[in-house]
């Protein structure tokens, strides 16, 4: 079934007609805002902080399992969900940077997965791998040489993921375009220099991405109703 086509608007899917929805979205909301009220400082690492951090995501995993209709897709978008909480908890710890690529790696391959791969609409492929281009031509004299190929490879990952959320379209394309200007501050501001509030940048537009995704699957009309 192709959510993008049979479902219901979102516009819909909120009103007093599906009440489900604002109700178990609510625990996301709540740790969203935990996590900035608490905004525990990234030189203490911590199992706390990682689970602060991790609860929002683990909390839409839930919410797709509450609410939306059962299917490949919504399975892969909670495949993608508990990856990218794994990757969340590591990149707590520095030194486990590169676990922490390698899990949300796994998570772009889920939504790359659910997202599928037609139609192709290669010129708009075509755009993403020019823009990658210009950007990673500014990031990787900065890299260390043992950091150039994973963060090479976690670029193809990210941007073929983007490329399929935009054609997907809706609230998945945006997203795909929000996770990746998340991912964008994020590595500038870990690789080139200190950005003005990078922090801050980086997990809203994250947080707000991963929920755009896990909304397009409530464009299905098996929507559940208890």
């Amino acid at each position: 079934m192709d959510a993008r086509k049979e479902g219901l608007p979102l516009k819909t899917l909120f009103s007093d007609q599906h009440p489900q929805v604002r109700r178990w979205l609510a625990p996301f909301i709540l740790t969203c805002s935990v996590y900035f009220l608490l905004w525990i400082p990234e030189d203490q690492p911590s199992w706390v902080s990682a689970l602060v951090k991790c609860l929002p995501i683990l909390c839409l995993v839930v919410f797709l399992w509450a609410v939306a209709p059962g299917g490949s897709y919504s399975w892969l978008l909670q495949g993608a969900l508990v990856c990218s909480a794994v990757g969340d908890a590591c990149l707590i710890w520095p030194e486990a940077f590169l676990y922490g690529m390698a899990a949300f790696s796994a998570a772009h391959l889920f939504y790359l997965w659910a997202f599928g791969l037609s139609p192709p609409q290669p010129g708009l492929l075509l755009y993403i791998i020019l823009a990658s281009l210009v950007y990673y031509s500014f990031i990787l004299p900065h890299l260390e040489l043992e950091m150039v190929l994973p963060v090479l490879a976690y670029g193809l990952v990210l941007s073929s993921m983007l490329w399929r959320s935009l054609v997907w379209g809706g609230t998945a394309g945006w997203g795909g375009v929000l996770f990746t200007i998340s991912d964008g501050v994020l590595a500038w501001n870990t690789f080139v220099s200190s950005l003005p509030f990078a922090r801050l940048m980086t997990m809203s537009t994250y947080y707000a991405a991963q929920l755009l995704i896990t909304l397009s699957a409530l464009r299905n009309p098996g929507l559940k109703t208890h």
